[in-house]
């Protein structure tokens, strides 16, 4: 044996895989705006710290070898701000990275592997054009491509939320990267991308429609529509600090804590101005992201689905150092009162907190549901349902404040008395109670006099007062709300300091979707 040639031909076949699909090609990708799977990798990674799985695999079809390096679909493992993460990302250089047996079997495998084995933060960097032709087209072909070399589809098409899953859409995502991200834990999508079950070329011949991908399945649509997207990005850039900003508030896998961070010397600073946000008027909207930044520490801020439901605010933050997550009603948006979009985008949230040991704070003020024909007709009460559901199983603690209105069903899906919180405060200001005084009187007593009518609704706000919940230990205190980051300090170092540190039991981690 020529061991010299041997390694000649091994670098050899190693430069020709790391070419991609060639120069014209690359110009193209970057021609559209974007950078090469290669160039993503080594701008989201630490330098000099990527190990590949299957750079020298190629496509099974005969004469195609050298067309397909690495069949368009580029794995392994690398550090991400020095924690180990694994990766996968669609070479668009390749075949627009389409999907058959080889570039299947890399992915399933290559998952398998991190659920099974590795257990560490898994991020996708998406872009394919679907299904390759005709190699997935017989019957044999199909179903080769179907198994995917494994055992078992499972690893494809199931997330058990065993480690944190990251989907980044960074150009069309046709197929199996619509699937992958309907899956995923986190959704970025950069603008200009498009997000959807078939590519707008199969959809016209298939069924006669014409729209373009964007129309299809843009940022605009899953962030505003179907919920599924969490941010959208202006650019690639924005899109791998995203995924490193994201990567900050998640453990490693479910069965570790997310990692504490050192506090802003100034983090107290804040808290003496929080009446500042908030109006005297009861009636008054305002908006409650202020209120949250005068909790959490500075500079620690991940709001998910912000423009999905923006009636409720679901956000990863910090507090004295420790992750955790907020759901908070926006009074500035329906004056608080959760539609179906908002239900679901409760129950996604739950899912993620559970999942990841991460204990959840409940800002309340929403005075109900958002209900009539058109949230019947989207099947408000089954989500309303739906959402306690996913309620009920979380086991990660559940901190509850109650900062004004709390009525009806909403006051249960904000886990309000009865609904299981493990600690439950709430501000002088808290209104608890069946529904909002105003209808409430106008129910019971009718059309009155302006004097009557006035009576009456104080009658009706003075039941809704915090004191007796307090009195009879369905709240356990009523703080001041300049106290509300000590008192949440102290009770997050409870649940830190307690035998399960915060763990969960992982109840919702095998709940099947989003929503």
């Amino acid at each position: 044996m020529d061991f010299e040639k041997s390694l000649q031909q091994l670098e050899s076949k190693r430069l020709q895989a790391l070419r991609m699909g060639g120069p014209d090609k690359i110009q193209k990708q970057h021609g559209r705006g974007r950078l090469t799977a290669r160039e993503r990798i080594d701008r989201l990674l630490d330098k000099g710290t990527f190990l590949e799985m299957g750079l020298l695999a190629h496509s099974a079809v005969p004469g195609m070898a050298e067309k397909t390096p690495a069949d368009g679909v580029i794995c392994g493992y690398g550090l991400v701000k020095g924690r180990r993460v694994a990766l996968i990302a669609n070479d668009f250089t390749v075949l627009a990275s389409t999907n058959a047996e080889t570039n299947l079997k890399k992915t399933l495998q290559f998952k398998a592997q991190v659920k099974e084995k590795a257990r560490v933060p898994l991020i996708w960097l998406g872009e394919s054009g679907g299904a390759r032709m005709p190699d997935c087209q017989g019957a044999k072909e199909f179903c080769t491509l179907s198994g995917g070399g494994v055992s078992t589809l499972a690893p494809a098409y199931t997330h058990l939320r065993e480690q944190p899953f990251i989907f980044a859409a960074m150009g069309e995502c046709y197929g199996v990267p619509d699937f992958q991200a309907s899956l995923a834990d986190f959704v970025i999508q950069v603008k200009g991308s498009a997000i959807s079950v078939s590519g707008p070329r199969a959809l016209a011949r298939a069924v006669g429609q014409t729209y373009s991908g964007e129309e299809m399945g843009g940022w605009e649509v899953h962030s505003r529509i179907t919920g599924m997207t969490d941010r959208v990005v202006d650019d690639e850039e924005e899109c791998f600090q995203m995924i490193r900003d994201f990567l900050d508030y998640m453990p490693d896998n479910c069965d570790t804590l997310p990692p504490v961070r050192p506090v802003h010397e100034n983090a107290e600073n804040r808290m003496s101005s929080i009446l500042d946000f908030f109006p005297t008027n009861r009636r008054q909207t305002y908006d409650m992201h202020p209120i949250i930044g005068c909790m959490v520490d500075q500079g620690s801020y991940l709001e998910l689905k912000p423009e999905f439901g923006a009636m409720l605010i679901t956000c990863l933050t910090r507090i004295n150092g420790q992750v955790v997550g907020i759901i908070a009603n926006n009074p500035l948006v329906n004056v608080g009162a959760m539609d179906v979009k908002g239900l679901d985008k409760l129950t996604s949230f739950l899912c993620l907190c559970d999942s990841y040991n991460i204990p959840l704070i409940f800002l309340h003020d929403t005075p109900g549901h958002l209900v009539g024909k058109d949230a019947e007709r989207k099947n408000v009460g089954a989500k309303v349902v739906r959402a306690q559901q996913a309620l009920f199983q979380v086991t990660v603690p559940k901190i509850s404040i109650l900062i004004r209105k709390s009525y009806g069903k909403a006051c249960m899906n904000m886990c309000g008395p009865g609904a299981g919180p493990d600690f439950i405060v709430a501000w002088p200001t808290a209104e608890i109670g069946f529904m909002d005084p105003e209808i409430a009187a106008d129910v019971v007593y009718g059309n009155l006099s302006e004097e009557a009518e006035k009576e009456a609704l104080e009658t009706m706000i003075g039941d809704l007062d915090p004191y007796p919940a307090a009195g009879d230990y369905y709240l356990q205190d009523i703080i001041d709300p300049r106290d509300t980051r000590t008192y949440l300090i102290n009770v997050l170092k409870i649940i830190r300091d307690s035998k399960d540190k915060g763990m969960s039991q992982h109840r919702l981690a095998n709940w099947p979707s989003k929503f």
